[in-house]
């Protein structure tokens, strides 16, 4: 066998070992983005020499369990990674933290103490055996955005009570409505109904005042909670995308945007 040929049998196989140990990535950001790094060995003991220490806020999995721990040489608070999507490490308590990693061998037993977080489910798509790959048309694409979150806070409400005489119904009811349009005019984006909110009481206490003398009423305080939902203004959880392949149109959800083709074997299944 010449050298020539040894040269590219040796480099064949680097690259299928380099292939099979890209088995974990971690990512600087949550939800999978940002900077990436893919271990190229079964452990890393230290992320400081690689430049990625302290840097991981989610992870995917694609095969076999590994073991991230927040001190190198997997000391300190670990957790077990089994195959799927971590979007975010922070329920694990190691969001920026990790500074070690190694492969779990499949007979090996794990500690009871390790945390182990069930993770969201994960597509292998990396190329098998040199199939033959083929570009496939996306015809449609979805951003999906998480769910509105419901944002509460307390407001402290000056009330006035009625000893002896009545409100003045009528006068509260145009407080109301002028208390309202000052506070809609002084809120300004997220704080527009909050300020709303706070005219209107403001308002609907001063109308109510109005014609009337201060003797038999008193001013008492008291706390309300009041609630908005919004919807949240951040990056899609996922993109729900449609493409086209030899006339079969297959669909599929992924952590970023596609382009205007997807990589697919001759089955239409992706492939990287």
């Amino acid at each position: 066998m010449n050298s020539l040929i040894k040269s590219a049998l040796l480099l064949a196989g680097s690259l299928l070992a380099t292939q099979a140990l890209a088995q974990v990535t971690f990512y600087e950001r949550e939800n999978f983005s940002g900077r990436s790094f893919s271990p190229q060995r079964p452990q890393v003991v230290n992320f400081e020499r690689l430049g990625f220490n302290d840097r991981a806020s989610s992870v995917i999995v694609l095969s076999e369990r590994w073991q991230v721990c927040d001190d190198v040489r997997f000391g300190g608070r670990c957790a077990v990674l089994s195959p799927g999507r971590y979007r975010s490490l922070a329920s694990m308590g190691l969001n920026d933290r990790v500074s070690s990693v190694r492969r779990i061998g499949r007979n090996e037993r794990i500690d009871d103490d390790l945390v182990m977080v069930p993770p969201d489910p994960v597509y292998d798509n990396r190329r098998r055996n040199n199939e033959r790959l083929y570009d496939a048309e996306v015809i449609a694409v979805r951003a999906v955005v998480g769910p509105p979150e419901r944002r509460c806070w307390i407001e402290r409400e000056q009330v006035v009570e009625e000893e002896q005489s009545r409100a003045n119904v009528p006068g509260a009811l145009a407080g109301a409505l002028i208390g309202g349009i000052i506070g809609h005019q002084i809120g300004n984006g997220g704080g527009r109904d909050i300020a709303t909110v706070g005219g209107v009481v403001g308002g609907a206490a001063i109308g109510a005042n109005v014609g009337r003398s201060s003797a038999g009423q008193r001013t008492v305080g008291r706390d309300v909670q009041r609630c908005d939902e919004n919807v949240r203004q951040t990056q899609p959880e996922y993109w729900d995308v449609t493409y086209r392949f030899r006339g079969i149109e297959h669909q599929l959800q992924m952590t970023s945007p596609p382009g205007r083709t997807l990589t697919v074997n001759r089955r239409g299944e992706p492939r990287s």
